[in-house]
């Protein structure tokens, strides 16, 4: 299948393509496993997981490597397509993910984290780091340039933005607590404002994804939109 012209590497493929997409799976697929090494009652509770953040995120971009290498086995057009649009969701979250939880932990990591429930140096950086790094070397190296611009960025961000918040909430009523220590400390209107950076962040994320591609790619007009998302549309 003929890449696009403004793609850097060929994907889908039998080769450089299918080791990247089987790397972010392998290691993927580690977390999920060590998640099951040791269980705690905050993941056996309603949601279990997936009250997490860092777990949808994961889940999220577990299937966009998924469908990655499926379209790189089969050359398929329409599995690479159904990969480069769960893209535009995965590799912003991802980031985000990366920036709240390396940006918390630099200011006090009991935030994030209980004190008895910190991981070691490798698994943590598996969660919180590994999955932006690979959807990001996915979207630069072997991905067609994204055509979102910024206003859809943001209703993106915010539609997720609202219905994690909404989920946590209603998790919170099942099992009386929250899956990160911080929720405890804010008040509602805290949470709010808290869940609407994380909106704008996300956002954010998006635009500077494609700056980079841009950077990377040599394409100014990429550039240009990033830095002026609001024009752009």
């Amino acid at each position: 299948m003929a890449r696009h012209p403004l793609q850097r590497l060929s994907s889908p493929s039998r080769g450089f393509s299918a080791i990247v997409h089987i790397v972010g799976l392998l290691s993927y697929s580690y977390n999920f496993w060590y998640l099951q090494q040791f269980p705690n009652p905050i993941h056996d509770g309603f949601g279990g997981d997936f009250q997490f953040l860092t777990i949808i995120g994961l889940g999220l971009a577990t299937l966009t490597s998924a469908l990655a290498l499926l379209a790189d086995v089969t050359l398929s057009s329409k599995l690479f397509a159904a990969k480069n649009v769960l893209a535009v969701c995965a590799a912003p979250l991802e980031v985000l993910v990366s920036i709240l939880y390396w940006g918390l932990c630099a200011i006090d990591k009991s935030l994030v984290v209980p004190p008895d429930l910190q991981l070691p140096f490798l698994p943590d950086f598996g969660f919180h780091a590994m999955p932006a790094i690979m959807l990001t070397l996915d979207l630069i190296l072997l991905s067609p340039p994204w055509t979102i611009k910024g206003y859809g960025s943001m209703a993106i961000s915010t539609i997720l933005a609202c219905a994690y918040w909404g989920w946590v909430e209603y998790c919170y009523t099942r099992n009386g607590w929250y899956p990160y220590p911080i929720f405890d400390l804010l008040t509602v209107p805290q949470r709010a404002v808290l869940f609407t950076v994380s909106g704008l962040l996300m956002s954010g994320s998006t635009m500077g994804l494609k700056w980079v591609y841009g950077k990377v790619n040599g394409i100014e007009k990429f550039k240009k939109d990033a830095l002026n998302p609001v024009k752009s549309d």
